[in-house]
């Protein structure tokens, strides 16, 4: 048992290690053309062959590759981050227990809307940033408990300017939660300020139904 529970803990580890080197290679790209394509075949490659992937079992047999729209440059931005209300949600997980989360700032684009930055108040810190938009749930469509855009605990960081505040966010790079594969897992998703009215055609979306 313990050894399978060692096993299990290396090869999150290796995943973890390989979305790391994955976006520091995103963010080394010569364009985010290409930076865009780099993550699709990576990001396709961990969740058909890790071990850690979060694809269920009897769903690998039939992968072919995740639903990721092709590469819009009219979805990305560098944004200051603004002043926010304080504010703050706990996460209840299965493993790590309660997981707070700190609202530091927000961020408004323009003709989309604006969206919450939050950062984890625990050991390790980050920032994270989901979005819910009005595709989710529709078949076809996004997850329905919405996507994420930045998670830098875990190595999704598109890029940021601390001498200037700003922060690069790129829808084209928005990615299901491993909790729109498998149920096991518990996963943070969008609170109310994280929510947009408009549909957001680009990023991964879900095949897996109204969710």
């Amino acid at each position: 048992m313990t050894l399978t529970k060692a096993r299990t803990a290396a090869e999150i580890v290796d995943w973890r290690r390989r979305v790391f080197a994955l976006y520091d290679a995103v963010r080394r790209a010569s364009s985010p053309e290409e930076a865009h394509e780099l993550w699709r075949i990576e990001r396709d490659d961990l969740i058909a062959r890790h071990p850690a992937t979060p694809l269920l079992a009897e769903d690998r047999l039939m992968f072919e590759g995740l639903p990721i729209a092709s590469y819009d440059p009219q979805w990305r931005f560098e944004l200051p981050i603004l002043e926010a209300e304080p504010g703050g949600f706990d996460f209840a997980t299965g493993t790590d227990g309660v997981v707070p989360f700190e609202r530091v700032g927000k961020v408004e684009i323009p003709e989309v809307g604006s969206l919450d930055v939050w950062r984890l108040t625990t050991y390790g810190g980050g920032l994270f940033i989901p979005v819910r938009d009005a595709l989710a749930g529709r078949p076809d469509g996004t997850y329905g408990g919405g996507r994420y855009l930045i998670d830098t605990i875990k190595g999704a960081d598109l890029g940021s300017d601390a001498a200037r505040g700003t922060i690069v966010i790129d829808f084209n790079f928005a990615y299901n939660p491993s909790c729109a594969y498998d149920p096991a897992w518990a996963c943070p998703l969008a609170q109310p300020g994280n929510v947009l009215p408009i549909a957001i055609p680009v990023g991964e979306r879900y095949a897996g139904g109204t969710q």
